[in-house]
């Protein structure tokens, strides 16, 4: 995903409209392509198998946290995740440029992994924080710069579109043969060794950026588009430090009181996670210069926004809670030989390689048959809803003590994966073309912010299952999911009313 459409200086040796060094593309795309994918490849090789080490006995090398406890952490690190990417866009944009807000994520991404390799419980804490800001610093400024290779090819538009199909290969292909190496390493081996394979991806795209970047990007990326001002430093660098002490000191108070819980931090940031878009849409409604125009396209896109929370809510358990159920409940054997849960995480990219190119290929045979872009959420929300209803019926099975078959959850992976093609690429198309002029950022801000506040709320989620039993919590938010498409569906003609001319 691109945060912001950047100007850029572009002084590559060979001019980008005459390069097609990479297979029709300009050379920068191999480096940013090639850094992406062991970018990818570290991430989720390391999620592929946190929650399994969360859950883990300690007999076995893990924390033996519970069910609810590793959710509600996996939550809010992914919510972290997406959420920083917030001020990783907006440092880049007015401080560092993309070129070294990258460099410094991958630096902090790599130490994070390390960190996790450290066979010590209290690893778990730094580490996953490393990760959380060193990704919120480069995965939006990456994309960024993939799209400044064709800031001057006459031909951008079809080079572009090609380029980001190359890019996003790479992202796939690296979260494809993550989870087989990290999550064999780590269940088989032991946890911190599949931490530290993450690592060793980590490293790997680290020292091609470095090293391939400055020949193969030109300027590319070190402009800094919109340099703040040190009034405007000092501003925000104030805001910062006085909430980071505000938060220390209420923590300060917890702890001395005797009353402090690693929990309290976790809700702590679930609530800045939930109230940050409310922020963002106040101030977006409260500015003066938007028209008429722009502010029903924003009414519409709170739809979309709404859709978006209730389908990442449900999508990104597939790490958490699923990957549980792949351990505890799930026959995988094959020809006798049991594989390890972890790799079942791979069907989510290897979907998306699979189905995108159908996909693509079924909007330009229907045309303007195609559904519209309310039309496309409803359905998308609609699966996602429909992949817990068939989870319900697989936590009833496993609670007679059954262990089901893989197939039938690498169906509901396939499901979420049919349901993320049409809404991902919906929603970034949605967030460019509704945002009023002027801010682009903001909105695309908000559509990063939906996946956090989804993720951040499916952690706390999880603590209904002591409650409802696997079943009838995978039939709970099935359901709600389904509520919501229904009533998106009955919405779709006033939204498209709503969206004054964007179709």
């Amino acid at each position: 995903m691109e945060v912001a459409s950047r100007p850029m200086a572009t002084q590559l040796r060979v001019p980008p409209a005459e390069d097609h060094r990479f297979v029709g593309q300009p050379v920068g795309l191999a480096t940013l392509f090639t850094t992406e994918l062991w970018e990818r490849f570290s991430y989720y090789g390391m999620r592929a198998i946190l929650v399994l080490y969360l859950v883990a006995p300690a007999e076995d090398g893990g924390l033996g946290m519970s069910t609810t406890e590793a959710v509600a952490i996996y939550g809010v690190y992914s919510a972290m995740v997406w959420l920083l990417a917030v001020p990783g866009g907006w440092l880049s944009d007015r401080l560092w440029g993309p070129r070294k807000t990258v460099l410094f994520g991958a630096f902090v991404i790599a130490a994070g992994h390390y960190v996790l390799a450290v066979p010590t419980a209290w690893a778990i804490w730094p580490g996953l924080a490393c990760v959380a800001i060193g990704t919120g610093l480069l995965k939006p400024n990456i994309s960024a710069m993939v799209g400044g290779l064709y800031d001057d090819d006459p031909d951008e538009g079809e080079r572009r579109d090609a380029g980001f199909s190359i890019y996003y290969m790479g992202i796939n292909i690296g979260g494809f043969i993550a989870p087989f190496v990290c999550g064999y390493l780590g269940q088989e081996v032991g946890w911190h060794v599949g931490f530290g394979a993450a690592g060793v991806g980590m490293t790997v795209a680290l020292f091609v950026y470095l090293f391939a970047a400055p020949r193969s990007l030109g300027s590319i990326g070190t402009v800094v588009p919109n340099p703040a001002t040190r009034a405007l430093l000092r501003k925000i660098f104030t805001i910062a430090g006085a909430f980071l002490v505000g938060a220390c000191i209420l923590f300060g108070i917890d702890i001395a009181m005797g009353t402090f819980e690693a929990s309290h931090i976790i809700n702590f940031l679930v609530l800045v996670t939930v109230v940050t878009p409310f922020v963002y849409f106040t101030r977006i409604f409260r500015n003066q210069d938007l028209n008429t125009t722009e502010r029903s396209r924003m009414r519409a896109y709170i739809w979309i926004f709404i859709g978006a929370v209730m389908f990442w809510m449900i999508f990104d358990q597939g790490g958490s809670l699923l990957s549980i159920f792949a351990e505890e409940s799930t026959d995988r054997t094959v020809g006798g030989w049991e594989f390890p849960a972890s790799w079942l995480q791979a069907v989510n990219p290897i979907g998306i390689i699979l189905l995108a190119p159908v996909f693509a290929f079924m909007w330009m045979r229907l045309g303007r048959r195609a559904p519209s872009l309310p039309a496309k959420f409803a359905i998308a929300v609609l699966l996602v809803g429909l992949s817990f209803i068939l989870m319900g019926y697989l936590g009833k099975l496993a609670s007679n003590g059954d262990l089901v078959p893989w197939m039938w959850l690498a169906m509901v992976f396939l499901i979420q994966v049919a349901g993320e093609l049409l809404l991902s690429p919906t929603g970034l198309s949605a967030s460019t073309q509704l945002a009023p002029r002027g801010m682009e950022s903001q909105v695309l801000a908000l559509w990063f912010l939906a996946t956090a506040v989804g993720d951040a709320i499916g952690g706390q989620l999880a603590k209904l299952l002591p409650i409802l039993g696997e079943a009838g919590y995978f039939a709970l938010l099935g359901s709600a999911a389904i509520v919501l498409s229904i009533i998106l569906a009955t919405q779709v003609k006033r939204i498209r009313t709503l969206m004054v001319g964007v179709h």
